[in-house]
């Protein structure tokens, strides 16, 4: 260690200063530059040596570089800089040198990024975009209709069926996903009763809390939270293993031996997820009465068997039966979203990382407006009065 820093020291205690020397020689200006032009001997700061230099070239010298003793890219690059990009019309340099300089050409000039400087501009960004979303609404309506091309197939060869596939996604999906659905949701009810029952205190409206979780709960926190979690969770997994698959050309491989990738990877995943989701929404629904049933008896004194009593008066069953519908169509459409990320990914892991994003925020907005068209077209449906 010792003998390395004591070699660096006597190096650097060697290393000359790039010099500029200039002069004129039968009549023409004449620039000789001398000592070591690498990037550790390099006076600073550059801007200086770079401007001198740049001044130097407004007279159109003859370069004369066969007083360097070395030169790396970071002084052929500034000596090109200060050329203006362009080989001077007289040179005098070694083989070596031509070389360095020549790598310094070769590097492109850095592109600044121009911003819309015009209504045109953006309307031309606003048009890329709209054609990207129509390319991705053609290939979603082909996947699903792919999928429902495997589904006719499938009713005519059941052993064909991907049963353990199924499964295996059912498992991870939905079994899996029960701990954290119930956490979630048991806290959302508890937030939700301590801070309507703040409001309703101040109305003597105590009675009401059972109608406000009930409701809320069931037929839209429910539904939505899980879909944003299973989003999250299990779309962004789709995602990726599909990714990876095609990164790592097994999908490739799936076609080589005549395997349908739609079959054995689209289908069971959009089939289990579809299965999965209505149970998950009223394992949380359950939960998140459970845990406002929980806030309100001890915010508000309200007995667990009157909250339980009046539970089914104050929500119809066709509230539960909206959120079910929720969570089965909002499966299909994670899932189908997932996987038409995940086949669009390209053989590279940036393309993963970038696709596999766009396929969870994509989904949770998908999730957010159907469940506004949802809330529309229900809205005389289930609701106490009406």
């Amino acid at each position: 260690m010792l003998r390395s820093v004591a070699e660096f020291a006597t190096r650097a205690a060697a290393t000359v200063a790039a010099a500029i020397t200039q002069e004129v020689a039968d009549g023409r200006p004449r620039v000789a530059l001398s000592g070591d032009w690498t990037l550790t001997a390099l006076p600073a700061p550059v801007a200086v040596l770079q401007a001198r230099l740049r001044e130097c070239a407004l007279l159109e010298p003859s370069w004369d570089l066969s007083a360097i003793t070395r030169l790396d890219s970071a002084g052929a690059v500034i000596l090109w800089q200060s050329w203006g990009r362009r080989w001077p019309a007289k040179l005098a340099a070694n083989d070596e040198q031509r070389v360095i300089l020549a790598r310094a050409a070769a590097v492109p000039p850095r592109q600044a990024i121009r911003p819309p400087a015009s209504a045109l501009d953006a309307l031309v960004a606003l048009g890329s975009l709209a054609l990207a979303g129509l390319r991705n609404a053609r290939e979603f309506v082909t996947l699903i209709g792919q999928l429902l091309l495997d589904l006719v197939y499938l009713c005519g060869h059941p052993r064909d069926i991907p049963l353990k596939e199924f499964s295996a996604m059912l498992f991870k999906s939905g079994a899996q996903a029960l701990p954290v659905t119930a956490l979630v949701g048991f806290l959302i009810g508890v937030v939700l009763s301590y801070l309507s029952s703040l409001q309703l205190k101040m109305f003597g409206a105590d009675i009401f809390i059972v109608n406000l979780l009930g409701i809320s709960v069931i037929r839209e926190l429910g539904p939505v939270i899980v879909a944003v979690l299973v989003a999250g969770r299990s779309g962004s997994s789709m995602t990726a293993q599909i990714g990876v698959m095609r990164v790592t050309e097994e999908i490739d491989a799936l076609a080589t031996m005549g395997i349908s990738r739609t079959v054995r990877l689209v289908l069971p995943k959009v089939a289990a997820l579809a299965c999965a989701m209505p149970l998950l929404v009223v394992w949380c629904a359950a939960a998140g009465i459970v845990g406002g049933m929980v806030s309100a008896n001890l915010e508000m004194d309200l007995s667990y068997g009157y909250f339980i009593s009046m539970l089914p008066k104050a929500v119809p069953a066709s509230n539960l039966w909206i959120g079910i519908g929720k969570g089965f169509f909002f499966g299909l459409l994670i899932a189908l979203i997932a996987c038409h990320f995940g086949l669009k990914v390209r053989p590279n892991t940036e393309s993963l990382s970038a696709l596999t994003t766009a396929s969870v925020v994509t989904a949770i907005t998908v999730v957010i407006i159907v469940d506004a068209v949802f809330a529309v077209l229900t809205r005389g449906i289930g609701m106490p009065g009406l």
